[in-house]
């Protein structure tokens, strides 16, 4: 390898031009100004040009500092996700963020076979709306609802998020539910929800303004309790309430779905594509939509990401 400068100077110099400013990198560093200033002069003494240009009291990036700065930034880290991947990959425990919506449902039903399949790895599932802080939080991967792209994290086409309306059966009959426009008549859950709008259109009917008063829940698991006892229909996904469905404890009165902008996102930190642990759910994670996709458990639009 070619001979590198100090580590300790690179580190000084990372914030030193990050802040532009040598009180400041010290603070952060914990270190006195003379010694960044200190170590600042030998990186320069080492690659032979100014870093940095010092003028009444402060200090700015020179051309060089400036070309030199974000390769840095980069190669510090790059060190940084490694020693923190081979930490989180030997803790032998897999963090998964997820919305509550996937994660209460369909994955719920299914991770089972994941952990039977990884006995050697221990799990630990958050459904949560917010979004995961990989860092704060100590998650490994997630599954986000979005458009993204998000800084800071590589994301993955898993599906497009799209719902139907989907009842009790007694609902059904009590309302006498056999068109579309019937809907527009009977009590439904997040009546102002966009997404009410959306399905309407797509089904051919044209809805008013939303301006009936009515019950929102953060999830799906909370409106299919409400649905499922006869409280109101509710926009669900299908995929995810399969089960109930073919047991009858569910109805979707009719086929069609109402696509929204988002979609479903296996994300992960930029830059821990070789943790093998989360390399292993995304496998099974695949793996698993895949079979979904060939027993037709969604609209052929579900897997098509959007441009």
């Amino acid at each position: 390898m070619p001979t590198l400068p100090p580590l300790s100077a690179v580190r000084v110099f990372e914030a030193a031009a990050r802040l532009e400013n040598f009180s400041r990198a010290a603070e952060e560093l914990g270190m006195t100004q003379a010694a960044v200033s200190y170590q600042v002069r030998q990186l320069e003494d080492r690659v032979g040009q100014a870093l940095f240009m010092r003028e009444r009291g402060r200090v700015r990036l020179s051309d060089a500092g400036r070309r030199l700065a974000p390769a840095v930034s980069a190669a510090l880290n790059d060190l940084a996700t490694a020693f923190a991947g081979l930490r989180a990959d030997d803790s032998g425990v897999l963090a998964i963020s997820t919305i509550p919506s996937f994660g209460g449902t369909w994955l719920a039903m299914r991770i089972g076979r994941f952990q039977l399949a990884m006995p050697d790895l221990a799990l630990r599932l958050v459904t949560s709306s917010n979004l995961a802080d990989f860092d704060r939080d100590g998650i490994d991967v997630a599954i986000r609802s979005g458009v993204g792209p998000w800084p800071g994290v590589t994301r993955e086409f898993l599906m497009r998020y799209h719902v139907t309306p989907i009842c009790s059966p007694e609902f059904v009959r009590a309302h006498a539910i056999e068109r579309p426009e019937d809907l527009l008549r009977v009590q439904r859950l997040a009546p102002e929800d966009k997404w009410w709008a959306g399905w309407f259109k797509a089904s051919g009917v044209a809805a008013p303004a939303a301006t009936q008063s009515g019950i929102a829940l953060d999830s799906q698991v909370e409106e299919a309790r409400l649905a499922g006892a006869g409280f109101g229909i509710a926009l669900m996904t299908p995929m995810f309430w399969r089960d109930e469905i073919a047991s009858g404890r569910l109805v979707q009165p009719f086929p069609t779905c109402h696509f929204s902008s988002g979609s479903l996102w296996l994300v992960r930190p930029e830059g821990r594509s070789a943790v093998r642990k989360i390399e292993r759910f995304r496998e099974w994670l695949f793996a698993e939509l895949a079979t979904e996709r060939a027993r037709g458990a969604a609209p052929p639009e579900a897997w098509i990401e959007p441009a």
